[in-house]
């Protein structure tokens, strides 16, 4: 029988396994943020442990409130700081050079495909996108993690989502993966793998790809990932051609070991018919409630913000799409946009090709990469009764403020949207 991806992974990096079915892996990158870590830094040093298992494979950012709004957010950045001095981090990004830390650390090249990766966040899974292993942890995993560079887990098993035909325009990433948490529901992937297939997805992007597998958790999967190809090399190529010594058929064939068998087995698969799609939005307070934006248009439902960034849709792909839709055009009266770059260097990018000014023109803030408005922390909170049209990945209740209401939708949706003051199908503003 064969092997999913997945599977070789877990083979690849056992380091034991103490019960059966119960695998510890070795780790190849451990993932911090000032939301989680500095409970785990303060737990190892209660218990004398302040140490790590290999400074250059932890990875550590401030992205989730930056800069601090206020004392508390202030203690946990310097945690960060002092911890990441203390044991030889290399790998911080502080203020000045952080981003949202799952477009930043792709973006560094510190992901490649066959590798396990955890992190103190749910949204971790993004990185599955370069044919990893990656899964949010809790704080005592993540502070083994730190301390001896393992982590423990149920093997998982695995879905197929197939993919296939050619996405119509107007329909993007945020629209296939939100169509995929509807059809599985919230509940549906709980303890799985999505491993997402098909010739729609072998033609996404990297960014595309990571905005699948970022949302794959708003399914319950413990992690989303996709086979690693010429794609990912394309991206990676810059930092891993030496490992190759220049030659692209070598890596090709390196990253080609680590696709599932033809004969592996999957609990069971999704089809997808990509040209059947169009442009969603979820309404209510789950990611599974999901309604085409053509039949919500008629609704005429209100928004109050439009917010475009996170690391679902904060890269510069998607800051070029919804400039398109935004060019020469204002936000409607009573709307208010944030436009939230990833990180420095898509900042910069989106500065160069005079996106930015597209967006100030049309009546948007540009905000430094932060994660803030997302989880309801800063830069874009809504008020009680307040609507928002969001990239994000997330509408619970309460999730950007207390009383709002989260519309999750693609960039050139919420980029319609804040045109009209409503949600809007982007089909007739491309």
């Amino acid at each position: 029988m064969g092997k999913t991806i997945t599977e070789k992974i877990f083979d690849a990096h056992l380091a034991d396994e103490p019960f059966e079915g119960t695998k510890v892996l070795r780790l190849d990158v451990v993932l911090c943020h000032e939301i989680t870590t500095p409970t785990a830094i303060v737990d190892l040093q209660w218990r004398k442990k302040d140490r790590v298992f290999d400074p250059s494979k932890i990875k550590a950012v401030i992205d989730h409130v930056t800069p601090a709004k206020d004392s508390k957010s202030a203690l946990q950045g310097k945690i960060m700081r002092e911890w990441a001095a203390r044991n030889g981090i290399r790998d911080f990004f502080d203020i000045g050079s952080n981003g949202v830390c799952h477009a930043l650390f792709p973006e560094k090249g510190f992901i490649r495909p066959g590798y396990t990766v955890i992190m103190g966040d749910s949204h971790t899974c993004t990185h599955g996108a370069f044919g990893a292993f990656a899964a949010g942890v809790g704080t005592t995993d993540l502070e083994v993690g730190i301390l001896k560079g393992v982590c423990a887990f149920r093997q998982p098993k695995s879905i197929r989502v197939e993919v296939n035909g050619v996405l119509p325009k107007g329909v993007y990433a945020k629209d296939v993966i939100l169509e995929i948490i509807r059809r599985l529901t919230v509940n549906g992937a709980t303890d799985r793998i999505l491993e997402f297939a098909g010739t729609a997805v072998e033609a996404m992007s990297m960014e595309e790809r990571m905005t699948l597998s970022n949302m794959a958790i708003e399914a319950g999967a413990t992690s989303g990932l996709c086979r690693p190809d010429g794609v990912t090399l394309d991206y990676l190529w810059p930092f891993v051609a030496g490992d190759f010594g220049g030659d692209r058929a070598k890596g090709l064939a390196a990253y080609k070991a680590w696709w599932s068998d033809p004969d592996a087995s999957y609990e069971s698969t999704l089809a997808i018919d990509a040209a059947a799609l169009e442009p969603v939005a979820t309404v209510g307070y789950k990611p599974d409630q999901v309604r085409k934006l053509a039949e919500l248009e008629k609704d005429n439902v209100r928004v109050d913000q439009v917010y475009i960034g996170s690391c679902t849709n904060g890269r510069i792909s998607d800051l070029r799409v919804a400039a398109g839709v935004t060019k020469g055009k204002k936000l409607a009266q009573g709307v208010r946009g944030i436009l939230c770059p990833a990180t420095p260097a898509i900042y910069r990018q989106a500065m160069h090709e005079g996106l930015l000014d597209i967006f100030m023109d049309a009546g948007y803030v540009v905000t430094n990469p932060t994660c803030g408005a997302c989880l309801g922390m800063s830069n874009g909170v809504l008020a009680e009764g307040e609507v928002c049209a969001s990239t994000t990945n997330r509408n619970f209740n309460g999730r950007m403020g207390k009383g709002g209401m989260v519309h999750l939708v693609s960039p050139a949706s919420a980029a319609a949207s804040g045109i009209t003051g409503h949600l809007t199908d982007p089909r007739n503003h491309l």
